[in-house]
């Protein structure tokens, strides 16, 4: 009579091996689950890519444009596409008729402003639609990002230690070359040429005609007048 076949048992070993397998799969599957690509996803600002560019606006306009495209960037929430909106101004200093000495702001570019941003698709169109712009500057129609002197120059401006005590430029309403009368002092309605104008100091150097000699005059800005 032949003997009937036992069952084999399980190696222990083996069983432990397929619940390892099973636990690994289960975690995975738990992992893939809660990295699941439906979940958002927070955008680093940091890490969308900006450049200056510098765009075209309406003259006498540039500060209500930059207002009006500062609060449509808000309005649309792309605000992670966009830096600062620069108006480029320097601090000057004129004077009223009587002498009297007022700080005003002088635009460096006129016609123009500066804003930081990232060039997409959307951010093109926000820009060409905000009222007042009319392109961005560059070549063929592509915005080209400002050279970085050209930042440096008009944006990134160092600051001195003594920024304060710093003199501020006159604004001085004239050229070289431009035709003026004295309008007070010894040389009153006397007429000249401007060959130099000095903003830090608020003077022109008018070459005046005197006894048939053309003589250079320094005056203060507001002691002439254009003809």
């Amino acid at each position: 009579m032949s003997e009937e076949p036992q069952p084999i048992e399980p190696d222990e070993t083996e069983l432990n091996s397929e619940s390892e397998v099973s636990s690994e799969g289960d975690d995975a599957t738990e992992a893939a689950a809660t990295e699941s690509p439906s979940d958002d996803v927070h955008v680093d600002e940091d890490a969308v890519e900006m450049d200056w560019y510098i765009l075209k606006v309406a003259f006498n306009r540039e500060d209500s444009i930059a207002d009006a495209l500062r609060k449509r960037i808000k309005m649309e929430g792309m605000e992670e596409f966009f830096g600062e909106v620069v108006v480029p101004s320097e601090d000057v200093a004129t004077f009223t008729r009587d002498g009297k000495k007022r700080i005003t702001k002088r635009k460096l570019l006129p016609g123009y402003i500066m804003a930081r941003m990232a060039i997409n698709d959307d951010t093109w169109f926000l820009v060409r639609e905000t009222g007042g712009i009319s392109d961005f500057t560059g070549s063929a129609g592509k915005p080209m990002p400002m050279d970085p002197l050209d930042v440096d120059r008009f944006i990134n401006r160092p600051e001195t230690e003594d920024e304060e005590d710093a003199p501020i430029k006159v604004g001085i309403p004239f050229k070289v070359g431009d035709r003026v009368r004295v309008k007070e002092g010894n040389f009153e309605n006397q007429e000249g040429d401007v060959d130099a104008v000095d903003e830090a100091n608020g003077r022109v150097t008018v070459i005046i005609n005197i006894f048939g000699r053309s003589v250079p005059m320094e005056l203060h800005h507001w002691q002439v007048e254009p003809l």
